[in-house]
């Protein structure tokens, strides 16, 4: 059987040495935990980071439309036609009309602006996953001439109404009489409320059949646009840009879900880099921690490299030797950081909600971080990502030590011995 290189064998033994009551292996054992931590807080927080674009991404989909084909002057007289075009498209599943109005809504001295959408009930189903949030009363229920509106949760508890009461929708657009300029006002019966878990919409909107809106809003036989569904959502930009080309005519305004919620992506994006680099800075503080211990290490073992030299060890030797320390102290540390970060990561959700009821507290506002649980997901990329960085700053952290062991002078190390 082959031996291990004695380098190896030496630079465990060191890393286990009980000289002077174990101090050393104790810097050491504080090394690998300081390092354990840091690793372990950058993956969580990436994860978290990670986590929270997902589920915004899955949320947004889920309530809203893939891309939307607008006029140029903000309807569309011939929407038929452009449905029936679109529809033959390829990489469209569905085209469904809609109508989108800023509105004042009224319940007694409560009053709430939002975002009016006429839908077409049986259609809409096709189109987006919000039928499957509503958790009061059915899509269905708004019919043409009935007047009938679907709020979302926040929108109602702010009106504090509930399935049944009624509300009074108040256009912007004014009706001129004799006495002035006559807001249009129309009573709606509340017919259900949907909860999609983002504020944005929950607070924002209110759902009408297009009949209803194209009435209220004075647009007759006009609509807003064409919203579509795609096969391959994450295509959106240039899939909707195709289909305005080929439907030519006088011209489109087009829009996606990338587009509507840039802003969202692009500060999780920023947080991330920014996130990463300042616990990056955890990571390299422990790191470096490592040349404090080998150093240490290299004045205590003063006189064991100078009988290894006189044995016949020469500079690399000693030099393997120190950095195999480092070296085993950085694995084990990224490694352990690695596993605890993902175990805390993938039950961070879990983790949270004990904390919460513990304290009695929510951590997370909905009305400002658009949802109230802290999704985390781990993706291998990232925890590649930060255990090779890791590890690398441990290599280097190395360096000086063990070339300052390699360097060691036996006669000077054995004069006083």
């Amino acid at each position: 059987m082959s031996r291990a290189p004695y380098e190896w064998l030496i630079a465990t033994r060191y890393l286990r040495s009980a000289h002077r009551r174990g101090f050393v292996s104790f810097v050491a054992l504080m090394s690998v935990l300081g390092l354990t931590l840091g690793v372990a807080t950058l993956i969580v927080v990436l994860s978290v980071m990670n986590g929270f674009e997902r589920e915004l991404r899955s949320r947004i989909l889920s309530v809203t439309s893939h891309a939307t084909l607008a006029g140029l002057d903000g309807t569309l007289s011939d929407w038929q036609s452009i449905q029936r075009q679109t529809l033959r498209q390829p990489g469209v599943q569905a085209a469904v009309p809609y109508i989108e109005e800023q509105a004042m809504l009224a319940n007694g001295s409560r009053l709430a602006g939002a975002t009016v959408r006429g839908v077409l009930p049986t259609e809409e189903r096709t189109a987006t996953g919000l039928a499957q949030h509503v958790t009061a009363g059915r899509l269905e229920d708004l019919q043409a001439g009935r007047y009938n509106t679907i709020l979302g949760s926040a929108l109602a508890r702010e009106l504090n109404v509930r399935v049944g009461d009624a509300v009074v929708l108040i256009a912007p657009q004014g009706t001129a009489t004799p006495t002035g300029v006559v807001p249009r006002m129309r009573r709606f019966r509340v017919a259900g409320i949907f909860e999609s878990g983002m504020y944005e919409f929950d607070r924002g909107l209110a759902l009408v059949h297009l009949t209803d809106a194209a009435r209220l809003f004075r647009l007759g036989a006009r609509v807003t646009g064409i919203r579509l569904a795609l096969q391959d959502p994450w295509r959106a930009p240039s899939t909707v840009q195709r289909i305005a080309l080929a439907l030519g005519g006088p011209g489109f305004y087009v829009s996606d879900w990338t587009r509507n919620h840039a802003n969202f992506f692009r500060s999780i994006e920023i947080t991330k880099s920014m996130m990463f680099v300042i616990l990056f800075m955890i990571v390299a503080v422990a790191a470096f921690n490592i040349v404090a211990t080998l150093v240490m290490i290299v004045k205590e073992k003063q006189t064991d490299i100078a009988i290894l030299r006189t044995l016949g060890a020469g500079p690399p030797n000693v030099l393997t030797t120190f950095a195999l320390q480092g070296v085993m102290i950085g694995l084990a540390g990224t490694l352990l950081g690695a596993a605890l970060g993902t175990v805390l990561a993938d039950n961070l959700q879990s983790l949270v909600g004990g904390l919460e009821r513990l304290l009695g507290t929510q951590f997370l506002d909905a009305r400002v971080y658009y949802m109230s649980e802290l999704p985390a997901y781990v993706e291998a990329l990232d925890v590649l990502r930060v255990c090779g960085v890791a590890f690398v700053l441990c290599a280097l952290a190395t360096a000086y030590p063990a070339w300052r062991a390699a360097r060691t002078a036996p006669a000077e190390a054995l004069r006083h011995d």
